[in-house]
């Protein structure tokens, strides 16, 4: 990466808006409410010729230390500490406010090259206020609309000028990885092709979900070793879905933060519907989901309906069981909840179950063990003569049943996707075939072939008959 370039401001000036402008895509959630970003988050971006990482901030507010405003200041100033530049964002439709002011001195003393961006600048009311904005003392303000993508040439001649030609158009010594590319679900694979070894070395993308306050953020921020995301007693703190880089055992990772899962009747409010949605997008472009439950109140009716959705999403289920260390006789309990998942989430038997504390650290790398066993079941690829040979002792020991008189039959098997793993069964009339049978089979293939913990997918296919639709001929 070129530079690091910081969005700074008070809330609701845009910077979120701005954001997603330089990075290419809606990424941060954005709303008319103050307030709306938290959590720092980091990307990729583009300007013209630049290529640089962006980092979104929450509002820089006057807040006492231990209040959630002032712990979102905290993250926004070790924001301005990674930073090669800052960019300082006021609304040029209210103009400098006494905030801006404040913040204006507390970038100074930081001693980072800063740009002055007066934002909303898209009506002739905002005039006054990109003249205000001189008396910040921080240069020349650059006048842009981050909303239509006014003033884009100017704020890339300003960044220019403040970083100096040798850092702002530097080589890259990686090449940035811009947005688009997506993990491959439901892969298709060559019913042909011999079974490939597991690669243990490909980067993992893993989204942790579960309830509000249940301690999701808490746990990466135990996984990674640093305060990266913002956490508090406080239930929803999270809004927006964090990605975060690292690395275990020498494999890299991609961890998502994601908002809590409140029961859609409960959802009222359009931006925890914002938020929500985000982090259903941040599961679909994970491989693995951590499922995070309360160890003191698990198995509430949100909990097995997050699972649920994980499961039909197709993804690598994974539970954490936190706050063990306010369980007080563990054995017993761990038993217990292991039999609740059992009889609770039939649909992915064998489901891996990790009991952990977030706040000690206790149990998180037999998490990332389960998580990465998962992921090997979830692209498990059997060839189709093990499955036909499988099938043909299957049917043998419970045929297929009678329906209106006539026996089903069933031909043959393949599979055709992984990721998570996905078989095609040739029978007579799959119309008619009992979904007892079609269970019976899927059971089968998890105990013969290991595939535990996983969503199978089974589609029923007739063969075409040649013959269908031909009148007899007269003898």
């Amino acid at each position: 990466m070129a530079f690091k370039l910081a969005i700074i401001g008070r809330p609701n000036v845009g910077k979120s808006t701005l954001f997603n402008r330089l990075a290419g895509r809606r990424l941060a959630i954005v709303d008319d409410t103050p307030g709306v970003t938290r959590d720092r988050r980091s990307h990729p971006a583009k300007l013209q010729d630049l290529r640089f990482e962006v980092i979104d901030t929450a509002g820089l507010e006057s807040a006492a230390a231990p209040t959630l405003e002032g712990r979102m200041r905290a993250q926004t100033e070790i924001a301005i500490d990674e930073a090669d530049i800052a960019l300082f964002v006021i609304d040029a439709r209210a103009g400098v406010m006494p905030d801006d002011s404040t913040f204006a001195d507390l970038l100074r003393r930081k001693g980072k090259p800063v740009v002055l961006v007066a934002n909303k600048t898209d009506v002739n009311a905002a005039a006054a206020g990109v003249i205000d904005a001189w008396g910040l003392g921080l240069g020349d303000p650059v006048a842009i609309s981050a909303e239509h993508g006014l003033g884009m040439s100017d704020l890339r001649d300003a960044i220019v000028e403040a970083l100096g030609e040798d850092v702002a158009l530097a080589e890259e010594t990686e090449p940035v990885a811009m947005p688009g590319e997506e993990i491959a679900v439901g892969e298709d694979v060559d019913p042909e092709a011999e079974e490939a070894p597991y690669d243990a070395t490909k980067p993992l993308r893993i989204a942790v979900m579960g309830r509000p306050n249940v301690g999701k953020s808490t746990l990466i921020n135990a996984l990674i070793g640093q305060d990266r995301m913002l956490t508090g007693p406080e239930a929803g703190i999270t809004r927006d879905s964090i990605s975060v880089d690292w690395e275990w055992r020498g494999r890299k990772i991609k961890l998502f933060d994601t908002a809590g899962l409140r029961r859609k009747a409960r959802v009222q409010a359009k931006l925890e519907k914002l938020s929500v949605a985000d982090g259903i997008r941040a599961a679909r472009f994970a491989e693995v989901v951590i499922i995070v439950f309360d160890a003191t109140i698990p198995f509430e009716k949100q909990d097995l309906q997050i699972a649920d959705l994980v499961i039909r999403e197709g993804r690598a289920p994974v539970i954490a069981f936190n706050k063990w260390d306010l369980i007080e006789d563990r054995q017993e309990m761990l038993a217990e909840l292991r039999e609740k998942t059992e009889r609770l989430l039939p649909q992915v038997r064998g489901l891996q179950a990790v009991p952990i504390s977030a706040e000690t650290g206790r149990g998180l790398d037999k998490l990332l063990e389960a998580v990465e066993k998962t992921h090997r079941t979830w692209n498990s690829r059997v060839s189709t003569g093990r499955l036909n040979r499988w099938l043909e002792g299957a049917t043998a020991q419970h045929p297929p049943p009678a329906v209106a008189g006539r026996r089903l039959k069933v031909k043959y098997i393949t599979q055709i996707k992984t990721r998570p793993p996905g078989f095609v069964v040739s029978c007579s009339r799959p119309d008619a075939m009992p979904q007892s049978y079609v269970r019976y089979l899927v059971n089968g293939l998890r105990e013969t072939f290991n595939l535990f913990g996983v969503p199978i997918r089974v589609a029923l296919r007739t063969s075409d008959n040649p013959y269908a639709g031909r009148a007899r001929k007269k003898s």
